[in-house]
């Protein structure tokens, strides 16, 4: 991942942290559980969507799907 894009995550995921009084890490544990669950949902439309993120293992990391939904949002027309 781009050094410059990974900063914007730490920056933002710092920013969260900051607005609910809690650590990045902890934003970081709360996104990796969402993601969790919803890898395990028997929605075939859910299990479509997590499938097309790109990732390096078997499942994508906090980064990975922090990255693909901001690109994914900044494509989308206005």
């Amino acid at each position: 991942m781009n050094p410059i894009r990974k900063k914007s995550i730490e920056n933002n995921l710092e920013k969260i942290a900051n607005s609910e009084g809690i650590t990045p890490d902890e934003v970081r544990n709360e996104i990796a559980l969402a993601i969790s669950y919803a890898l395990k949902s028997d929605d075939p439309k859910v299990q479509n969507f997590w499938k097309n993120i790109p990732c390096e293992g078997e499942s994508p990391t906090v980064d990975e799907a922090i990255n693909y939904l901001a690109s994914q949002l900044a494509n989308e027309p206005k």
